[in-house]
């Protein structure tokens, strides 16, 4: 595909490296800290280089990621000059004046949001969404799959029971059904004079854990935040049948295939759960992957990886991570920030951040013919990527999502109540919220 970009990566490199000649600069970007935020740290040593400017990093971990930084942007601070924020944050980020509107900039410098994955764009760039207003370049794409362990799943002698036991094969598993199978096949046998379990699914209750991972299975039995014709308009949709049954089922897997003690996991528990080998199965973000690979205990070719699986009436949808790069409106560097993104977005830098981890958006990159060969989880990153689905990310995203993560957790880990009860108070919390917000 043809791009758009007019600054070459000498030219640009030229325009950088005369514009900071005269007085030393320096940037500060905050993200969450992870390994792709390493990865992003390595990658910029290339601007700086080019640039001469600084770059500073404040990483935040994931469960506090976004108290701190939307205490940041809400007080209008400084400390951040861009900010890889949260997919969800793009409409606060818009309607309140956090974020710096990219349009024009993007004009001027021949970037275009065809370029880039659809999804991302709708995702992390775009606010109202639909419209071409853009808030961020998209910087991360991500997605909840699946990892198992392919070496157990391969073993004759579980081969054998399984297809004995289920009457089928032991395969990766093509709908949330043959999943709930596989995990109670695997839920407390001995491999290799361990005991293991079925799946580590998320179940964190303080930041956004537990609504990510109910949310990654109810889409897929039906579940829609509104009508398609009436934008607010929940009732049904939030609480259909569907949605109830998508629920129960969470919680029946967490009830009957999960480790001990995984009542408050997420990202960083199911990596340890299946780095260690304790279950045979684990729902987490696709920035995982890479790490995977390279792990002496599951790498090698013993994980395989999942797109998420399909529901009852065969709908499949998964559910959307991943962040765009933004210049914070507050920081009295802009103009050196928008350089930073126009130099993040050519093709030869998108190209490095994926051989380095880094999930690039850009479409020359993942749609290059060498893409699904260049690792055992790409082309299922790009299957996840087109069946995406997001949370709410209306500026009251933050009230939405503690009612969600009480909802979810009172219910699946507590066991309070039913799933149509914990439904239907979600719909009466949301349209409170939606009042208060004059949208209703």
């Amino acid at each position: 595909m043809k791009l758009h970009y007019t600054a070459t990566a000498s030219a640009l490199a030229l325009a950088l490296g005369a514009a900071s000649a005269a007085k030393a600069e320096d940037l500060t970007l905050c993200w969450a800290a992870w390994d792709p935020a390493n990865a992003l740290v390595e990658l910029s040593k290339d601007f700086e280089a080019q640039s001469g400017v600084t770059m500073h990093f404040e990483f935040v971990p994931w469960t506090n990621f976004a108290d701190r930084m939307l205490n940041e942007l809400n007080s209008g601070g400084q400390l951040c000059d861009l900010m890889i924020g949260d997919s969800q944050w793009i409409g606060a980020g818009a309607e309140s004046g956090h974020y710096v509107k990219l349009n024009d900039f993007f004009d001027a410098n021949g970037i275009s949001m065809d370029d880039f994955v659809p999804a991302t764009v709708t995702g992390y760039s775009e606010w109202p969404k639909g419209t071409p207003n853009y808030w961020a370049l998209p910087a991360f794409g991500d997605v909840v799959g699946w990892t198992y362990r392919k070496d157990w799943f391969e073993r004759p002698e579980l081969m054998a029971e399984f297809k004995e036991t289920y009457g089928r094969d032991l395969a990766p598993p093509a709908t949330f059904a043959e999943l709930k199978d596989i995990a109670q096949f695997f839920q407390g046998r001995e491999i290799d004079g361990k005991t293991v379990y079925g799946a580590s699914i998320y179940t964190e209750r303080g930041s956004e854990g537990i609504t990510m991972g109910v949310m990654d299975v109810l889409y897929s039995f039906g579940f829609n935040y509104q009508n398609p014709d009436q934008p607010y308009d929940m009732q049904g949709f939030v609480n259909s049948p569907g949605a109830v049954a998508g629920l129960e089922f969470y919680k029946e897997l967490y009830d009957c295939c999960t480790p001990p003690g995984m009542s408050n996991a997420y990202m960083g528990e199911g990596i340890d759960a299946y780095k260690s080998g304790q279950v045979a199965m684990q729902m987490n973000f696709a920035f995982t992957w890479p790490g995977f690979e390279v792990d002496p205990n599951v790498g090698g070719g013993k994980t395989g990886y999942l797109v998420n699986p399909a529901g009852p009436d065969g709908l499949q949808f998964a559910q959307l991570g991943g962040q765009g790069i933004s210049v914070v409106s507050y920081s009295e560097k802009q103009d050196l920030a928008l350089e930073y993104i126009k130099w993040f977005a050519q093709q030869e830098v998108q190209q490095k951040w994926w051989s380095m981890g880094g999930y690039s958006a850009l479409r020359s990159v993942v749609e290059d013919p060498g893409f699904a060969a260049s690792q055992p989880y790409a082309q299922t990153y790009l299957d996840s990527m087109a069946i995406v689905k997001d949370f709410w990310a209306d500026p009251s995203y933050a009230t939405l999502l503690q009612d969600s993560q009480k909802r979810f957790h009172d219910f699946v880990v507590a066991g309070n109540g039913t799933a149509q009860e914990a439904l239907d108070g979600l719909v009466e919390d949301w349209t409170v919220t939606f009042e208060d917000d004059g949208k209703l």
